[in-house]
């Protein structure tokens, strides 16, 4: 379930921010039509920190409904208050998601020791639902350690089976891969070839909202060992996964998306609309490898 390529996907909004469910369905359609083996509503591409939790849950219903089986579903219940977590997480349960991907918390800046504690409430909540850590220290301003990631794996085995490596640090991902049994993602696209060339089984990706089938073969590639083939479709991907990046995440993406009519491009305050400038470099990176 936690292997290959994995779309974090953007939530469409109408021009009144509300949440534009046809879009919704669009998106999942081509995700799973070019080839991408899971999805996750409702992370931080998902901008699931601006929605109440009756949204969040409306969107992980309707893609679980719209996915109907086809791939897996792991559902983003992070957030920076444990119990809201504990209750997001429940009710991502019962809604039917295959997994749940809970981010270290945003701005509270826990120690270590509140870390581990915010996500052994949540195994004892939901000891059922196999979960996914994400370690994403540039967003939330707090690294979880490896030692407490052992911690976790070692105290909640059937809980804590995955781990989304947002941290650009190489290091400790080898560490993670070498101390624990956890199936390892990157979370970062510009580092799939080189995590997976460590024993990472593939990504969590911001780029496949726009090029599904070109994350896709570059995973598959690079999990079978191809290593020119992997390395030639990484550059052709990089041009792509930097103008997803040129200003701040989802915004690019939800632009691309735009562009090939999958759904609107806005994205809700306090994320602007991306300039005019950039939004040529996104328009001529997915003209250039063909996605548009």
């Amino acid at each position: 379930m936690f292997e290959g390529a994995i779309t974090a996907l953007i939530t469409p909004f109408n021009d009144d921010y509300s949440i534009d469910f046809e879009a919704l369905d669009r998106l999942i359609e081509r995700q799973i039509e070019q080839g991408i083996e899971g999805i996750v509503p409702c992370g931080s591409t998902g901008e699931a920190i601006t929605m109440s939790l009756d949204e969040r849950c409306a969107v992980i219903e309707r893609t679980i409904k719209t996915v109907n089986k086809r791939v897996p579903v792991i559902a983003g219940t992070g957030g920076s208050a444990t119990a809201e977590v504990v209750d997001a997480t429940k009710r991502a349960r019962e809604l039917g998601a295959d997994g749940a991907l809970i981010n270290t918390p945003a701005y509270n800046k826990p120690q270590q020791e509140g870390l581990y504690l915010h996500y052994a409430a949540v195994a004892k909540a939901v000891p059922e639902l196999p979960v996914m850590l994400y370690n994403i220290p540039g967003r939330t301003a707090v690294l979880m350690e490896t030692a407490t990631i052992e911690r976790l794996c070692n105290d909640f085995p059937k809980v804590f089976v995955a781990y989304k490596d947002a941290t650009a640090n190489l290091k400790q991902t080898e560490e993670i891969l070498r101390k624990t049994g956890l199936t390892v993602l990157s979370g970062d696209d510009g580092l799939t070839l080189p995590m997976v060339s460590l024993g990472a089984k593939g990504i969590v990706s911001v780029a496949g909202n726009v090029i599904p089938k070109q994350v896709r073969e570059l995973s598959d590639h690079a999990r079978a060992g191809r290593l020119d083939e992997a390395a030639s479709q990484n550059h052709r991907n990089t041009p792509v996964v930097e103008a997803c990046f040129i200003e701040s995440n989802p915004a690019p993406a939800k632009y691309g998306a735009s562009l090939m009519g999958l759904c609107g491009p806005t994205a809700r305050l306090p994320l602007a609309p991306i300039s005019e400038k950039n939004k040529e470099v996104v328009r001529n990176a997915l003209k250039d490898i063909g996605a548009l």
